[in-house]
């Protein structure tokens, strides 16, 4: 195993050979990542004490930080954090034990905490803060801290969505090749 896709315990990550993880990022355990896929440089990925699902045709922009939360009294059950297909996740990202359904874009510098759900096709500005527990409806954009919802999606920026996804799929071939 590569010294940067590390086991811990008895989990080892499940990577689809087409995914594409930068030699910088670190996945760490209980981790599963579809294909086409990528992990850009220093991305920490660490399933150590629950389990992170990333979907197919999803990219993890440089710097992100993608954790979980353990089971105890103060989180019964503990956190798992769950990425779906046809996602952007900006630079600088902080995901934690919360759930982003397909097709969306997670604006640079976000911080999603434990318990929130994005719904599919919904749109978080650069910056926003998603308190625990709240949940974003798809074919919105939301920004601030916390943020709120601020408008409808143009036809324009959700044909952008699927445009990202797949721009970063082509990229990681690029860098992968």
């Amino acid at each position: 195993m590569m010294k940067n896709i590390r086991s811990f315990e008895n989990h080892s990550p499940d990577i689809d050979k087409t995914a594409f993880i930068d030699d910088s990022a670190v996945v760490t355990g209980n981790v599963v990542i579809g294909s086409d896929s990528s992990v850009w440089p220093c991305c920490s990925i660490r399933g150590d004490i629950h389990s992170i699902r990333i979907g197919r045709r999803t990219n993890i922009q440089d710097g992100c930080i993608l954790h979980v939360t353990h089971d105890s009294e103060y989180a019964p059950g503990g956190g798992a954090l769950n990425i779906g297909d046809d996602i952007t996740v900006g630079h600088n990202v902080v995901l934690h034990a919360c759930t982003i359904e397909d097709l969306c874009l997670v604006g640079m510098g976000s911080v999603v905490l434990d318990g929130a759900i994005v719904r599919s096709g919904a749109m978080i500005g650069a910056g926003s803060l998603v308190p625990p527990n709240k949940v974003l409806d798809g074919g919105y954009m939301w920004l601030g801290s916390p943020v709120k919802r601020v408008r409808q999606l143009s036809e324009k920026e959700k044909a952008f969505l699927a445009y990202s996804a797949q721009h970063y799929v082509e990229l990681k071939n690029r860098h992968a090749g």
